[in-house]
């Protein structure tokens, strides 16, 4: 057996993360906004010189923190405070740089800037965290007006409602983040379960199932071995039925959006060798009851799907020598449409009883739900079984070529 290489997909999902670079646009914007109109109104500041002072400092520090503003993770409590003191300070400082209108009523220092501040508290902590940046805001303009007239009532409010619906938002995606994350890790678990339950089918269970058909069959103390592997295979077939999700550690409610943690079936080392042919998977098979019929060309598959065809039709084969005795016949026709490949397995047992499927899978007996359907599934195939008691079964295997 080759060595297998297993793989771990990380799959990062981040609903918020495009509003984190809107957030850089809209500081970036806004500061070119600020500084253009001070510059408008240079002439009617007394004092223009702190208006000067405070967009040097603006402009390195919006600049410099562009980084932090890129995503959640570098986004700290720490650099929120010192985002939003900067931006206070602006507001504070608007009437000392002796802008009349800057107390009447009029833009303060850092204009609508300051939104970039709030909105970044939003993005990082939800809403409650945005009313508590507003509320700051809106007791800095208060401060810094000394009363309170329904232009800045309509202000904060505007500021203060579009932040907390934003962070809202935010907290709505995270949460639907975590629910998307656990569902794909589920749905990834399942999967490899039910891989597993193939190959223990396809090795394990008929194994025992063959030691306690041999065993019942020479008595002695070999049919108390045959009893043993028959219980084992009961318990075995049992576990695999009900299966056991292990317990998840990969859904990860990160900063930077959910992690989703899949393993992937093991890699075979020749997926790069190009296709390969199915007729000599598939010719070992051959024998005294067995035929097999071929095309005289070469059937070429993708490598992963020629293996699980292959393994489908052993376990099919296996079905029959099962349930239709060492004396059944059986035949492999291979067929290469243009649009698919088309294994058919036939025998001339007994057939199937109908409903004797739904049994068997309610027993735990998976080998036509998993080990042959699940295979053709996995790659895009479908299985279809015919069987009419009294005369045989047929299994048609069909993967598409795509």
């Amino acid at each position: 057996m080759g060595n297998t290489v297993g793989r771990e997909r990380v799959v990062r999902m981040s609903v918020e993360q495009p509003l984190w670079r809107a957030l850089t646009g809209y500081r970036l914007l806004t500061l070119v906004y600020a500084i253009g109109l001070f510059g408008s109104s240079y002439e009617v500041y007394e004092r223009p010189w702190v208006g000067v002072a405070y967009f040097a400092v603006l402009t390195v520090w919006t600049l410099a923190t562009l980084p932090q503003v890129s995503g959640a993770r570098r986004c700290t409590k720490r650099f929120l405070t010192a985002d939003l003191t900067v931006a206070v300070a602006g507001i504070v400082l608007s009437p000392v740089a002796g802008h009349e209108r800057a107390v009447t009523g009029g833009s303060t220092l850092p204009s609508i800037w300051t939104a970039g501040a709030v909105l970044a508290w939003a993005l990082k902590g939800g809403w409650r965290w945005a009313a508590g940046a507003s509320l700051l805001v809106g007791v800095a303009n208060v401060v810094q007006r000394g009363d309170i007239t329904r232009g800045l009532i309509h202000s904060v409010l505007l500021v203060c409602i579009a932040s907390i619906a934003i962070g809202y938002v935010v907290e709505v995606a995270r949460a639907s983040e975590r629910t998307l994350a656990r569902a794909l890790e589920i749905e990834a678990a399942t999967r490899e379960r039910e891989r597993l339950a193939r190959d223990i089918h396809d090795s394990v269970l008929q194994v025992l199932a063959m030691v306690q058909r041999r065993g019942t069959a020479l008595g002695g103390e070999a049919a108390e071995l045959g009893r043993m592997a028959g219980e084992q295979e009961v318990a075995l077939r049992t576990l695999v039925a009900g299966g056991l999700v292990p317990t998840s550690r990969a859904s990860e409610d990160t900063e930077g959006g959910a992690v989703v943690r899949t393993v992937l079936e093991p890699e075979e080392p020749d997926e790069g060798a190009g296709p390969s042919d199915l007729r000599p998977l598939l010719a070992g098979h051959a024998g005294g009851r067995i035929t097999f019929s071929e095309p005289g060309a070469p059937v070429p598959m993708k490598p992963a799907a020629a293996r699980e065809l292959a393994a489908a039709v052993s376990a099919a084969l296996d079905n029959v020598r099962r349930h239709a005795g060492d004396d059944a016949s059986a035949w492999i026709l291979v067929e290469d449409e243009p649009d698919a490949v088309i294994v058919t397995v036939r025998d001339d047992g007994p057939g199937i009883p109908e409903g004797r499927l739904a049994q068997a899978e309610g027993e735990g007996r998976l080998g036509v739900a998993l080990s042959i359907r699940g295979r053709l599934r996995d790659i895009g195939g479908t299985a279809e079984l015919i069987s009419i008691p009294g005369q045989g079964t047929e299994v048609e295997l069909r993967v598409p070529k795509t």
